[in-house]
């Protein structure tokens, strides 16, 4: 399943926000990945074994951390491609000592918001 870390809807639970940072792989993941990756060249970048990177990068992506692109080739497989989906995460603690995080998103552009919105009209359809 491809989530989108972009949907308003889409706020991770702070358990899994806190597990995926603390998570020295992901960490890993994060700092390395400079530009869109599969899981592959993820592993590769990263020398963590490829039956380890697709759990790194679910836990990643399950705490709304990294986007994940579908690649349409025209030889009829797909490839997902992952990048980082987040700016800054902060974490405070309320006056009421519960948690309280936001993840600021970097802007979309305008093609990337008709991208979405296309997405959205070709569910309905």
């Amino acid at each position: 399943m491809v989530r989108d870390p972009f949907a308003e809807e889409e706020k991770p639970d702070v358990q899994a926000l806190l597990e995926a940072l603390e998570d020295s792989d992901c960490r890993t993941i994060i700092r390395k990945l400079d530009e869109p990756m599969t899981a592959g060249e993820l592993s590769e970048r990263c020398e963590i074994p490829q039956s380890t990177i697709y759990r790194k990068l679910d836990s990643l992506s399950s705490a709304t951390l990294l986007e994940e692109l579908t690649e349409v080739r025209s030889d009829g497989h797909h490839t997902t491609r992952y990048e980082v989906a987040f700016e800054d995460v902060r974490i405070a603690l309320t006056d009421d000592r519960e948690f309280e995080y936001e993840v600021s998103r970097p802007a979309r552009t305008p093609d990337e918001r008709l991208a979405d919105m296309w997405s959205e009209v070709s569910k309905e359809l």
